[in-house]
């Protein structure tokens, strides 16, 4: 089945209201915004990489205060245990039995405050929620809520009492948003409002987790030419021949990069994927999945520029409709 016109002009709507309210509170970086909603309607989990003070948190947030599910916001520290992400079995003394204390994992939104602070132990207690969307304590597996979502941050330049996140658990963020600083007329209206300390408070819930999965429907409907998928495999096998790429994309990124150009084409109100989706999402999905040889890392090769590379390299499919 193919989402209809009328299914994806509700979808433009109801996403487009959420990226206002959001940008009352994240000033001037709408495009960061619109891949960050576009993330959680496809199902995955978002990465927010950037130096101190351009707003990674309050994005996080705002887009956590949009949805009127749960919320919880974690501060990743090097102290920080599996057990406070996860939850802990207690003893009942009354009834005599364990019983399950859940963590604030168990949430429609978990915003993982510089994750890269936590030691790699407590990191990996990530890895099975963010792939399967449930938690393993003591042998007993429990489902978190649905839908559900990490947005984690972290600072690339901070490297005092960090921790590299490794390949799999950064092959679990179905994208990587990196904000940037502020351009200048946004700068003064900053300063203008210095008053606002928490600009995330402005942002009220406008969409509820029933519209949420709603959205995700609709998204999964939306078409994709078979050549257009052909495209996004030659760009993972590609990946993996580059010569400055030690391990190249997933088949869990390639999946990723489909399932965002959907939901992205369905924010742009169409039915259908086109190729500029694709090529427009392929660093933010792609980028952080590329594991770089150490001689061209010390040659100042960047995943950003492979990715340029494979794009200038993989034949680009005809439009639809061409």
């Amino acid at each position: 089945m193919t989402a209809s016109e009328t299914d994806v002009a509700l979808f433009g709507e109801r996403f487009d209201r959420v990226v206002s309210v959001v940008e009352r509170a994240l000033l001037g970086k709408p495009d960061v915004i619109r891949l960050a909603l576009a993330t959680m309607v496809a199902g995955g989990h978002l990465i927010v990489e950037d130096v101190p003070g351009t707003g990674k948190t309050m994005l996080a947030k705002s887009l956590a205060n949009a949805v009127s599910g749960s919320h919880s916001r974690l501060q990743f520290t090097p102290d920080l245990l599996p057990s406070d992400i996860t939850g802990v079995n207690v003893f009942d003394t009354e009834a005599h039995r364990f019983s399950f204390h859940p963590g604030p994992v168990f949430s429609t939104i978990l915003v993982a405050d510089e994750i890269n602070r936590a030691s790699p132990k407590t990191q990996a207690a990530l890895l099975e929620v963010m792939e399967e969307g449930a938690v393993t304590v003591d042998g007993v597996t429990h489902p978190v809520a649905s839908p559900f979502m990490v947005i984690a941050t972290q600072n690339p330049i901070e490297r005092s009492g960090t921790y590299r996140l490794p390949e799999a658990q950064l092959d679990r963020f179905m994208a990587m948003a990196v904000l940037g600083p502020p351009d200048s007329h946004t700068l003064v209206t900053l300063l203008s409002e210095s008053s606002v300390r928490h600009r995330a408070t402005r942002v009220q819930p406008v969409l509820s987790t029933d519209e949420l999965g709603a959205l995700a429907l609709i998204a999964d409907d939306v078409h994709v030419e078979r050549n257009l998928l052909e495209y996004v495999s030659e760009l993972s096998t590609l990946s993996h021949r580059h010569t400055a790429v030690e391990f190249g994309v997933s088949a869990r990124g390639a999946l990723a990069l489909v399932r965002l150009s959907k939901a992205w084409a369905a924010s742009q109100r169409r039915c259908f994927v086109d190729p500029d989706d694709v090529r427009r999402l392929a660093r933010p999905v792609l980028a952080h999945r590329l594991m770089l040889s150490s001689d061209a890392a010390f040659a100042g090769v960047t995943a950003a520029s492979v990715i340029d590379d494979l794009l200038a390299s993989a034949e680009l499919p005809t439009r639809r409709g061409r």
